[in-house]
């Protein structure tokens, strides 16, 4: 159960510790976006602020970026599991790819010593790990990245 308190005029919620941000790769987590819609939220290790946290979705193909598992990252960046296009993690820009020249969606979120709490007010926490639903889950990798 994550905790919850008043501010900014909502509720924020901390979604994880930066320790388990840095340990895990990525902490995902499902949110409401400001028109109801179930949407998946990463959270992932930025050197500039300890935590950045961004739609679980490339912006090639929609495809998922963590799959339940953690996002695969290298040298600050998160690769896209399907054709290899790689985000910087706390920029979520990227450069290479499918993807390059394209931005991932942000999410707000503060870090406040080692609590990273959801702040964007157009999220609203709903609970830890995958929507409920994996009827999206997608193709297969493509990707020529090994690990």
């Amino acid at each position: 159960m994550r905790a919850v308190r008043g501010g900014r005029g909502m509720s924020d919620t901390v979604v994880a510790t930066v320790e388990e941000v840095e340990e895990r790769r990525s902490v995902l987590f499902t949110a409401y976006d400001a028109r109801g819609n179930r949407e998946e939220v990463i959270v992932v290790p930025c050197e500039e602020t300890g935590a950045k946290a961004w739609v679980n979705r490339c912006t090639h193909e929609a495809q998922r970026l963590d799959r339940g598992m953690g996002a695969a990252m290298r040298d600050g960046e998160i690769i896209c599991p399907k054709h290899g296009s790689m985000f910087d993690a706390c920029s979520g820009d990227c450069d290479n790819g499918e993807a390059a020249g394209t931005t991932l969606v942000s999410v707000d979120v503060t870090v406040d010593g080692d609590e990273v709490t959801l702040t964007d007010s157009n999220y609203t926490f709903a609970h830890e790990g995958e929507k409920e639903s994996n009827d999206d889950v997608g193709p297969g990798s493509s990707s020529h990245l090994s690990f």
